[in-house]
């Protein structure tokens, strides 16, 4: 949920210089933005869309996702990866080779993976809530066949612990990787989401007609990241000419971004990120409150020591949430900003394959073997 256009247009006041922050400090903004928004600019059109790195089929066709089969064989114990809906595509689980987490399991032996595809919102989508997101995993799960191993990416972790929590006997492990849980942990999204009055957010859902306009925000940002940012989101050098084309990939990827529904977005700001209801057990999932103590699956915690979206005492801090045992939650952190626990190649070469081998691995030998 990053980052940069080739053109950008300087939107009013300041904005914070990471885009991951977008839904938050979007609406911190928006009260500034009202003259500006009516003379705006038209966006720059892009042609086409960028294809993906591992071949897939399309499983199945639902309000909120296309279901991505990656899978190499009929058979084994599917991987379903939960991308994160925010900003961006769900390219950022299969960047580029490399870069890519559905590679990386591949590589690592699993050759069942599925992915969540969701879809940008359209009109007729601005009252789909956490609910409807939730009510289609459990459809893709049921297709897919349960139980099956959760990877959450991001917000897509804090999905995945809700869906572990409200239907654990469809989740065997669970993997959570830069996962936002316990907002009361101080983060740059715990203090955005309080930084504005929850009237702001309300006028920007209103003010795009229902949905929060992706297009149009990112193109609030006044500081677009640079080479350097890019280099430390994907762990290498950029100026050989793979580099090039990885850094062409990424402006391209970058610029197509995703309108969320206003219902949906709304859900997460208040009641995930302004009154933390997952973390205190109070988050009302599919028509009962969901309770974190009853998610006892083995899971597997990934953090980054560099970022500052979900710090990694945030993002550790879910295994005194959950029911699991303590020896069946396994963590690591890896020198890493948010976005290159997704894409960099040294987390790709170094942490993916360990959590491929923890979800094939006998649970208990592979613990012992980290410890």
């Amino acid at each position: 949920m990053v980052e940069k256009t080739a053109k950008q247009t300087r939107g009013p006041g300041h904005a914070p210089d990471d885009p991951r922050l977008w839904p938050f400090a979007a609406a911190q903004l928006a009260m500034d933005a009202c003259f500006w928004w009516l003379e705006r600019e038209p966006a720059e059109q892009r042609d086409g869309s960028l294809p993906w790195t591992t071949p897939n089929s399309v499983a199945l066709e639902l309000a909120t996702m296309q279901l991505r089969d990656c899978s190499q064989m009929r058979s084994g114990q599917p991987v379903l990866v939960c991308a994160p809906y925010a900003l961006h595509r769900a390219l950022i689980a299969d960047f580029a080779p490399g870069h890519s987490v559905v590679q990386s399991l591949q590589n690592g032996g699993i050759d069942r993976v599925y992915l969540t595809d969701w879809r940008s919102a359209t009109s007729d989508m601005r009252y789909l809530s956490i609910d409807s997101y939730l009510g289609d995993l459990n459809v893709a799960i049921d297709e897919i066949g349960a139980p099956v191993d959760l990877v959450g990416l991001c917000q897509g972790g804090w999905l995945s612990l809700l869906y572990a929590a409200r239907f654990p006997a469809k989740v065997r492990r669970l993997v959570l990787v830069g996962a936002p849980v316990d907002l009361s942990i101080d983060s740059s999204l715990s203090r955005l989401a309080r930084n504005a009055p929850e009237l702001v957010y309300d006028q920007l859902v209103a003010r795009g007609g229902g949905n929060v306009s992706g297009e149009e925000m990112l193109r609030f940002w006044s500081k677009a990241p640079d080479n350097d940012d890019i280099v430390a989101a994907l762990q290498r050098d950029l100026s050989d000419d793979q580099g090039t084309a990885l850094l062409a990939r990424f402006d391209r990827w970058n610029a197509e971004t995703l309108n969320l529904p206003g219902t949906y977005y709304l859900g997460i700001v208040n009641g995930i990120f302004r009154e933390n209801l997952i973390a205190r057990d109070k988050f009302v999932a599919l028509g009962r409150p969901v309770h974190l103590k009853d998610v006892k699956a083995p899971i597997f915690l990934l953090a980054g020591l560099d970022d500052d979206v979900v710090p990694a005492t945030q993002a550790l801090a879910t295994a005194g949430l959950v029911g699991t045992p303590p020896a069946f939650i396994a963590a690591a952190s890896e020198p890493s900003n948010h976005l290159g626990l997704f894409m960099g190649a040294r987390t790709h070469a170094h942490a993916w394959p360990r959590i491929a081998g923890w979800l094939r691995g006998d649970l208990p030998g592979v613990l012992a073997r980290s410890a």
